[in-house]
């Protein structure tokens, strides 16, 4: 007779899960037996942060969500940084807790939280399933939520007595996914009749620009308008930042052209945008600007993003029949310059005499990178220079987060890249994010991935430091020391080198990226 745990892993197969990222656990033991016996592939990982960052990265990369597994107690608190990751970056992620026995959960009990309401503030849905009448309903529905926009997180707790109970029933079937409505017709006309109007109007791409899958509609919209983009660090690659129209990110440009144009610009077309990613107050200082919000939802309330026209409907479709609506060649480029100014300088490869930057090294990165090759950058100083100025092609081939902004996650999640695309995979990582999760390294080992991890070396916070040197001119708290990152590769029996100058970082990128080997490049920042 099958048992709610086997039910439960048949629901995940119904869901299309091929792969599940967690932690063994006692009271997960029928979950786990009943995981080994489907076409799911349990993955053991060494820290369930890191689980919950790979089940975060391969629902952002795919748009499917990802599913990550711990035990109660201990184990279901270490996932919460990479699951409220996932909710704040708009990444659909389904977490599933182990809990003790119902009989022993009214009282003071070893390991045992109330951890759905743990959970609550941090997921977009969230329930123990104490029935085993309740699973097929229980995954479909968080499933559903997870995945539909806007995606997000959302929790189950399985409590072990209701994974042994045996049941006879079947998974409810995942149907096609809610469609998005139209546009009305008098939002898209109001919005038009701003953009007309404008003597400089741009967009704004966001998160969800590329989360919908509408770069198209957006490159179709800049061609026909000849209207400029501007991305948020999430929104990278909506426009590929070869197009004459790309100012790449909100803070690009070597003399900050981009922020320059947003300033200049009187009416802001957002797409996709949510002010998680970044602050508005920082681009309409004095409520100037008009704004035309293009999103799932209406926007949220605050003083520096009011719009005056919001289309709440499917993205490609409304950016469609805006250009519908807009003549030909009505905006007019009126900063191209500004496009070949910041690209010339985010691809100029370092000459000789140059300090090895961050700064200096992305073009070279860049270069060895083909169009489609993806990067996961972990937070830090080096996130901010990689959002600025690494100039992406694709979309969802620069893979930062903002929303949360949790330092760690870039090798957990090259390692769910690099299972999710068919391109090379690189984890752009500083000392202090790298060794957050270094373990998983192991964990990349064991499965036989190929990615590259570039690490950055400046034994400090460095994004800390530098905040504190602009406010009090000194910092503290910040200084780290570190291990010898080659010789903590190879004892993983990953090949490793330190490249020291600027041919050899060139040469080891050239090799390194393009192999079907995991590897690591430790780079000592001057």
């Amino acid at each position: 007779m099958p048992t709610a745990s086997d039910l439960l892993v048949t629901c995940l197969e119904a869901e299309g899960v091929d792969r599940v990222f967690g932690l063994p656990g006692e009271e997960i033991e029928d979950l786990l037996f009943s995981l080994r016996d489907s076409e799911i592939d349990f993955v053991p990982t060494r820290h369930e942060q890191g689980a919950a960052f790979m089940a975060d990265v391969h629902g952002r990369l795919t748009g499917e969500a990802g599913v990550c597994l711990s035990t109660l107690g201990p184990g279901a608190t270490n996932l919460i940084t990479g699951v409220a990751d996932a909710q704040l970056d708009k990444s659909p992620v389904v977490a599933i807790t182990g809990q003790g026995d119902r009989e022993r959960l009214h009282k003071e009990s070893h390991q045992a939280l109330d951890v759905v309401d743990v959970f609550e503030p941090i997921v977009t849905w969230n329930t123990q399933v104490a029935d085993p009448e309740t699973v097929p309903e229980s995954v479909r529905k968080a499933f559903k939520l997870a995945e539909y926009e806007k995606p997000g997180a959302t929790h189950l707790e399985f409590p072990e007595d209701v994974a042994r109970e045996e049941i006879e029933s079947a998974p409810i079937s995942s149907r096609e996914r809610v469609r998005r409505p139209d546009p009305d017709d008098d939002s898209v006309e109001r919005a038009a009749a701003l953009i007309e109007s404008a003597a400089r109007p741009i967009v704004l791409a966001g998160n969800g620009a590329v989360r919908t899958r509408s770069s198209d509609s957006i490159r179709a919209l800049v061609d026909r308008l000849g209207i400029p983009v501007v991305a948020t660090y999430m929104g990278k690659g909506a426009l590929s930042d070869r197009h004459a129209a790309s100012l790449m990110t909100l803070d690009s440009g070597p003399n900050g052209e981009a922020a320059t144009a947003i300033e200049q610009a009187d009416c802001v077309v957002a797409v996709g945008y949510d002010i998680a990613e970044h602050d508005p107050a920082g681009w309409n200082p004095d409520l100037e600007k008009s704004i035309v919000h293009i999103d799932i939802e209406p926007a949220e309330v605050y003083r520096h993003y009011a719009p005056d026209v919001e289309i709440v409907a499917d993205t490609g479709a409304s950016l469609a029949a805006i250009a519908d609506r807009v003549a030909a060649d009505a905006c007019s480029l009126w900063c191209e310059d500004d496009h070949d100014r910041i690209l010339e300088a985010a691809t100029a490869k370092p000459t000789d005499d140059d300090p090895i930057t961050v700064e200096n090294v992305i073009p070279l990165l860049r270069e060895a990178m083909a169009d489609a090759d993806v990067l996961v950058s972990d937070v830090g100083t080096h996130k901010m220079k990689i959002a600025r100025g690494f100039p992406t092609y694709e979309p969802n081939t620069c893979i930062v987060s903002n929303g949360l902004a949790s330092m760690g996650i870039a090798v957990p999640g090259a390692l769910a890249a690099d299972f999710a695309v068919d391109a090379n995979v690189v984890a752009g990582t500083g000392d202090g994010g790298f060794l957050m999760n270094a373990a998983e390294l192991e964990t990349a080992t064991r499965l036989e991935c190929s990615f590259t991890v570039v690490v950055f070396v400046d034994d400090d916070y460095g994004l800390i430091s530098a905040q504190q040197r602009a406010t009090r001119g000194e910092h503290f708290g910040t200084t780290l020391t570190n291990p010898d990152f080659v010789a903590f590769a190879e004892s993983f029996g990953i090949d490793a080198s330190r490249p020291e100058t600027w041919d050899e970082i060139e040469r080891a990128f050239d090799e390194a990226i393009p192999s079907d080997e995991l590897e690591l490049l430790a780079i000592q920042l001057d």
